[in-house]
């Protein structure tokens, strides 16, 4: 809790961080970590308050996203990035999935799925494979291509991979991830874009089937993105989230406002503002900061406290005259947002927007627990609710 209040004076690499303000930091002793510019080891969530009111998403109720494509083109190294803070270089020492892997995320009230990691020898028409059953409460599917490999290979079983899901479930989501890019030149990655694209559509044009293609690799935040993107198509309360982020930023003269799940870097929603991917990577690099610093000076001896608590605040003034401002909206989610220094001279009217802003959230989801909670609410199927 707030003890003291640490003004740093820094340079960074770049040159534009000038100057940085944390609320909520108790000096205390520094805690390990496994890698450089990773998560502490022991940082994660404790239960939240759905698991701990009984009212939480049954992993029977959950929607799944389904992780498929060819042997080694990123499957598994996508999710240990994105939802288990392993660096990108350990991901060298990962082995090649053998089984389907299951994986329960509960990082928040909204961000609640199944993800199933399929090994890339599957067989389709193997008596074993019962499609009902993985595409039957399916929400998403990703489709991993290695874009640094032929890709021939890779397309045949993407149409193969689509078509048979969309017989079992029509609501499916398909997401294309063209991934390892971080290899390849600009003009290669459009080519490759491009060619994908074009023979992928062209092979389901007739049969009315939308794939969704992002240029993704897990050395950048292009990965965090993409995923953003899938997990926002199957959050039904987004509408909501987005009306509410606008109603903030017009009312406050806020350039861009995020609403980010911490731990996985995912925004769940943000303002209806085109998002600019250098504005993305500056809030992401920013949580970073935030639990880097909260982890080293903020941590008491009590076991059950969390690095990441409702008196985590943080502003970073660059010297482009940009402010990000940064407010825990909840024990899982924050609000980031990208705002001039000019406008941040009204920080009363500002906070007082946030208030409001941050009862509307949780009104939302004392709506969705209570629907959850509803003996006559149907299992969920294909969206987070």
């Amino acid at each position: 809790f707030i003890t003291a209040k640490l003004d740093v004076e820094l340079v960074s690499v770049c040159g534009n961080l000038r100057e940085m303000s944390f609320g909520g930091v108790d000096s205390d002793q520094p805690h390990s970590y496994s890698v450089v510019e990773s998560f502490p080891d022991a940082y994660d969530y404790g239960p939240g308050e759905d698991d701990v009111a009984g009212g939480g998403i049954g992993t029977e109720h959950k929607p799944r996203i389904v992780l498929m494509g060819l042997r080694r083109s990123g499957k598994s190294s996508i999710q240990k990035v994105v939802f288990h803070k392993l660096s990108p270089n350990e991901t060298l020492f990962l082995e090649s999935t053998s089984k389907v892997v299951k994986d329960d995320i509960n990082n928040s009230s909204f961000v609640q799925f199944q993800i199933w990691d399929f090994p890339g020898q599957i067989d389709f028409f193997d008596p074993a494979f019962d499609s009902e059953h993985i595409f039957g409460g399916c929400g998403a599917l990703i489709f991993v291509i290695d874009a640094q490999d032929d890709y021939r290979e890779a397309l045949i079983r993407l149409h193969q991979t689509v078509t048979r899901a969309y017989q079992v479930n029509q609501s499916i989501k398909f997401e294309v991830f063209i991934h390892k890019v971080d290899g390849l030149s600009d003009d290669r990655k459009i080519e490759a874009q491009r060619d994908i694209h074009q023979r992928a559509t062209d092979d389901l044009a007739d049969e009315g089937i939308h794939l969704s293609f992002y240029l993704t690799s897990i050395y950048d935040h292009s990965i965090f993105e993409a995923f953003s993107r899938v997990v926002q198509k199957l959050i039904p309360q987004l509408p909501t989230l987005e009306n509410l982020l606008n109603i903030l930023i017009s009312n406050s003269g806020i350039e861009k406002a995020f609403l980010f799940d911490v731990v996985s870097k995912i925004y769940i929603a943000t303002d209806s503002s085109p998002v600019d991917m250098q504005s993305y990577e500056l809030c992401c690099d920013m949580i970073d900061v935030v639990i880097d610093v909260s982890c080293i000076y903020g941590m008491r001896d009590d076991e059950e406290a969390c690095a990441y608590d409702q008196q985590s605040s943080c502003i970073i003034r660059l010297n482009n005259g940009t402010i990000l401002y940064l407010r825990e909206v909840n024990r899982f989610l924050a609000l980031v947002c990208l705002l001039r220094e000019e406008v941040f001279e009204r920080q009363g009217l500002i906070e007082y927007n946030f208030h409001c802003f941050r009862e509307a959230i949780q009104e939302v989801f004392d709506i969705r627990r209570k629907a959850m909670l509803s003996p006559n609410t149907a299992p969920v199927g294909e969206d987070l609710a």
